[in-house]
């Protein structure tokens, strides 16, 4: 005994987190109306007094495009705040972009969820090192190489993550949505691809958003590198410089870039022919101090999305991948639709899901969902048979839903990383734009209209009351109805049922 008290010490000691003492301050610059940026946006905002200029992001390749746009593009200042950021093919070349602007005079600042950064540690020291970048990690992991550890001695805390995904050039520009940064989500892999959406949008809402990125930069959750990672060695910065060129003459790279120097959506960005929508945008983000569990129920996006969205008077579209809505998501939505709101649900599959027990948290509710006369929707994993779907919905053969948006009205969108599930609620640390935009509320609607039925399972009760999964023109003049849920294996089926049992909803 006295033996697993003295290693409970030993744990907790050496799990402590550096002092936050001497860590440097830094706000938003705001001297930037001379920038290439703001010549470019200012004349358009001033056409348009209190709106925001917002574009979407729906292909990988466009939302890889416009951050590297605005990394080459930026003058003054670059605020980066990311959940994941792979160091693959894509997350190699845009911390490359970050050096480069860095080294024309661009202050940067890299905030990252230290969730997902195993094995970056030797890169963003390095990074880290330039005089002109800082890095900074959320709610960071003491034990760098036995992360396991932290969760025994620290669970409460480093079980909140800070979800946030925000791409911020010279206070002019901003880019927003559902996607981290890797190839995953850029259609830039060969494995398994996230249908996304990003929303690029200029105008006062960037304000809004780096005003956030500040309070986040300065939250008690945010720690700076030393004391945390080793620190890189001398002429590191040349040899991420050379890792870079590697990385771009790799064949699959040279495609890939190839293909976005085509992109009509990359020259229309050079040109400034963007064909922005002017409307009213709203910034909703939780508090920081979530991250610590100490932030006040009213400041958080779940409370406040509800009341921005309002009760929708005819329809509601929720894309949501990991959608777990627990009792009271279900009642909130039964309310809807028995006023008469038709409420659609896109979700994921248990075939495409990433994140099985998640999928459980789903599946325990659909029943009830479907008997207050919600529709779901449930996305297959491979959509390549169709090229209209490839198009404007997915990047792949192979794909995973990974979008987070709502649509009310046809009037009214939300973009951002917000999951409907108790984990974006009460745990992990959120962010989104309310769009006020018929075109952008009225393409979700006319998705889940025209897209959705050919590249999801529609699910509905049978004629004996057992679930069904239909593929809506999947035959000839008809449809095909499968039994069993697709892609679900015996063993796989059985771990789905146990997790449903346990109760462990609160962590989805």
């Amino acid at each position: 005994m006295a033996i697993l008290v003295l290693l409970a010490v030993a744990l907790a000691i050496s799990s402590r987190l550096p002092s936050q003492e001497g860590r440097s301050e830094s706000t938003r610059l705001t001297h930037t109306a001379d920038t290439l940026l703001a010549r470019a946006v200012q004349p358009f905002a001033r056409a348009h007094p209190g709106l925001s200029g917002v574009l979407p992001l729906a292909r990988g390749d466009d939302a890889f495009a416009a951050r590297v746009a605005l990394a080459e593009s930026a003058q003054r200042t670059l605020d980066v705040q990311y959940y994941i950021w792979r160091g693959d093919m894509s997350g190699t070349l845009l911390f490359e972009a970050l050096h480069r602007a860095a080294d024309r005079g661009v202050r940067v600042r890299l905030l990252l969820d230290d969730n997902n950064t195993a094995g970056l540690d030797p890169l963003l020291a390095t990074l880290d090192t330039h005089p002109l970048i800082e890095v900074r990690l959320f709610n960071p992991f003491p034990h760098r190489n036995w992360r396991w550890l932290d969760y025994i001695t620290d669970f409460p805390r480093v079980n909140r993550r800070m979800h946030n995904k925000s791409f911020t050039a010279d206070n002019q520009a901003t880019i927003m949505g559902g996607r981290n940064v890797g190839d995953e989500y850029f259609d830039a892999g060969d494995g398994v691809l996230f249908v996304d959406l990003d929303v690029l949008a200029v105008g006062p809402i960037v304000d809004e958003v780096s005003r956030d990125f500040d309070l986040y930069w300065a939250s008690e959750s945010s720690y700076r590198l030393q004391g945390l990672v080793p620190a890189a060695p001398e002429g590191a910065l040349a040899a991420l410089e050379a890792a870079a060129s590697v990385v771009e003459r790799n064949p699959a790279a040279r495609a890939y870039l190839r293909a976005l120097d085509e992109s009509p959506y990359l020259q229309a960005l050079a040109s400034g022919d963007l064909g922005l929508e002017w409307v009213e945008v709203e910034l909703l983000s939780d508090d920081p101090a979530k991250g610590l569990g100490k932030a006040p129920r009213e400041s958080l996006l779940s409370e406040r999305l509800q009341q921005v969205i309002g009760t929708p008077d005819a329809e509601l579209q929720i894309v949501s991948p990991y959608f777990v809505p627990t009792a009271f998501g279900v009642d909130y939505l039964a309310g809807l639709a028995k006023q008469g709101v038709q409420v659609t649900v896109l979700t994921n599959s248990l075939a495409a899901t990433d994140v099985t027990a998640v999928h459980a948290g789903y599946a325990k509710r659909r029943k009830p969902l479907l008997d207050a006369g919600i529709t779901l929707y449930e996305m297959k994993p491979e959509t390549a048979d169709v090229p209209t779907v490839r198009r404007k919905l997915t990047g792949s053969s192979a794909s995973s839903l990974h979008a987070k948006v709502f649509a009310a009205d046809r009037r009214r969108a939300f973009i951002g990383s917000f999951n409907f599930d108790p984990r974006s609620a009460n745990l992990n640390t959120e962010m989104g734009l309310v769009v006020e935009s018929t075109a952008i509320a009225s393409g979700i609607a006319n998705t889940f209209k025209d897209l959705v039925p050919d590249s999801a399972y529609l699910v509905r009760r049978g004629t004996d009351g057992k679930l069904e999964w239909v593929e809506e023109g999947a035959v000839e003049g008809g449809e095909r109805v499968l039994k069993e849920e697709p892609g679900n294996g015996f063993l796989l089926n059985a771990a789905v049922r146990v997790m449903e049992a346990l109760p462990i909803e609160w962590l989805l």
